[in-house]
């Protein structure tokens, strides 16, 4: 059912949300005040979330509210940034109360979950696109970049690759799955886990980080153009879920990992001597080594023979 364009705001947007000491001014105004905590730096994020583009038509609405926060707090992760603040740019055909009630159900989950308050946004009619900007703080000196890998860091990532992939695939009916299966890939494709605490845990020991979400071949790419070096991966140590070794060959497998992105798990490089202080950062099944920063530019993929083994992509394109 229909509802006007400001009822909707305060209905949906307006009070639910966590309550902030650092909000002086939330919704309701021309704009959000806000205090910056002493001796702390701004991180700020601001991803586009568009139908048929980043999430298939016909997604439940609260699982496209709760993908189009993760997928910021995922760059405040990489960064090693603590969330505090949203806005929200919502664009769609209709104020529908039952689509609004799952957005926002799916956007206060995980907003309550990391305490991160909404203080303003805009809703224009249009074609279904989500903006949402984040806002997190960070000490001096101490974000983590792109530009940091060094020579001799050992390239790692978190969690398991591939599997927001094979979700897409199977949300857009080009394979067909296990019942089981299918409801994990889609789980990881449409509500990943933005990896805040492992991101802020990093800033202690990595010299580079990125969040994986045009795949590991191009999100790597930054961090080894930024950084000026290069890299060898090994694909037979590329961490794979049981669900998903279960239904691909292992040469598949590797590509899906490699390409298909989505996953918005932390790619990140630590040298040598700060491998103690890893392990003592995280537990040791959070992260995988899957590789090791070299001085030749570009980026070889080795398979279990030492052969070079081609992407068949090298990820997601917005304009290509």
């Amino acid at each position: 059912m229909p509802i006007a364009e400001f009822d909707a705001i305060a209905r949906y947007f307006t009070q639910a949300f966590p309550k902030r000491a650092d909000v002086i001014l939330g919704i309701g105004d021309d704009a959000a005040l806000s205090s910056v905590p002493s001796g702390m730096q701004l991180a700020i994020a601001i991803d586009t979330l568009v139908e048929g583009v980043h999430f298939p038509k016909g997604t439940h609405s609260e699982n496209i509210g709760y993908k189009a926060l993760a997928v910021n707090l995922s760059d405040l992760a990489a960064m090693g940034a603590t969330p505090a603040w949203m806005t929200l740019a919502l664009t769609c055909k209709k104020m529908d109360e039952v689509w609004l009630t799952g957005f926002s159900q799916g956007l206060l989950e995980l907003a309550t979950r990391y305490n991160v308050s909404l203080i303003g946004g805009d809703t224009t009619c249009g074609a279904l696109t989500v903006t949402i900007q984040v806002t997190g703080f960070v000490p001096p000196h101490s974000a983590l970049r792109r530009s940091g890998a060094q020579v001799g860091d050992g390239i790692y990532v978190t969690g398991t690759l591939g599997d927001a992939g094979l979700g897409l695939a199977s949300m857009q009916k080009r394979v067909v799955l296990p019942r089981k299966v299918q409801r994990f890939v889609e789980s990881r494709l449409n509500r990943p886990t933005p990896r805040l605490v492992e991101g802020k845990a990093l800033r202690q020991c990595a010299n580079s980080a990125i969040d994986i979400s045009d795949g590991l071949v191009a999100d790597l790419g930054h961090i080894l153009r930024a950084s000026g070096v290069g890299a060898s991966l090994q694909v037979d140590r590329l961490p794979l879920s049981k669900a998903l070794r279960e239904v691909m060959f292992p040469e598949k497998a590797w590509q899906m990992a490699l390409s298909a992105g989505d996953d918005y798990e932390l790619c990140f490089t630590v040298p040598p001597n700060r491998v103690a202080k890893l392990q003592n950062a995280l537990p040791q099944d959070i992260y995988t080594h899957i590789g090791i920063i070299e001085a030749t530019p570009g980026l070889r993929c080795l398979d279990t023979n030492g052969q070079l083994f081609v992407p068949e992509n090298r990820g997601y394109q917005h304009f290509v």
